[in-house]
Parts: C-alpha cells; sequence; structure tokens
C-alpha cells in the first residue's frame, strides 16, 4: 500500500492512489489533518488547474509546501479531485 514518509512519519496511506504524472495522489481523507498548514502558495498547471498547499509541521520540523492539491481541477484532470501529491522531502513508498 503507497505511503507518503516524511521524517520517519507517515503522512498519508492509501490502496486508493491515482498516478499522474508519476505522483502518487492520495484521497485527502487519508492525509494525517495533525500535520498540516495551509499555505498562501498557489501554482498554475496548464491542463491541471491552478493547485494550492499545505505545508508540513511536526516537532518544530516545517516542510513548506510539500503537499499540493487542486480544490478545482479542469475537466481533463477531475482524476485529482479531493486528492493530494507531495514533493520535496516526502517520499512515496509503496
Amino acid at each position: 500500500m503507497p505511503k507518503a514518509v516524511w521524517n520517519d512519519l507517515v503522512v498519508a496511506e492509501s490502496d486508493d492512489t491515482v498516478l499522474v504524472e508519476g505522483n502518487h495522489y492520495f484521497p485527502r481523507s487519508a492525509l494525517r489533518d495533525d500535520l498540516i498548514r495551509e499555505s498562501t502558495t498557489h501554482t498554475v498547471c496548464p491542463w491541471k488547474g491552478t493547485a494550492s498547499y499545505y505545508s508540513l509541521e511536526h516537532e518544530g520540523s516545517t516542510s513548506k509546501d510539500a503537499v499540493w492539491y487542486y480544490p478545482e481541477p479542469k475537466p481533463d484532470a477531475e482524476m485529482v479531485r479531493d486528492r493530494v501529491a507531495f514533493w520535496k522531502d516526502v517520499r512515496v513508498v509503496d
């Protein structure tokens, strides 16, 4: 089962991921709410739409904008609605 791991913490785990452009998109419900903080960062993907971000925080450690999601994906990217993906220092392992 795919897991997103940061600083030896499992931040998300699910056997229901969607693989898009090499990234596992986990159901939003699989993400640990106690580790995330809203970010004001936004980026734009030409075919998925505008991405929003969360930062991860735990015991004084922070990974800024390590989690992204598309609140309103474009029609061709509906498969990522209500899902999150990871980068930076978060590893996705099977």
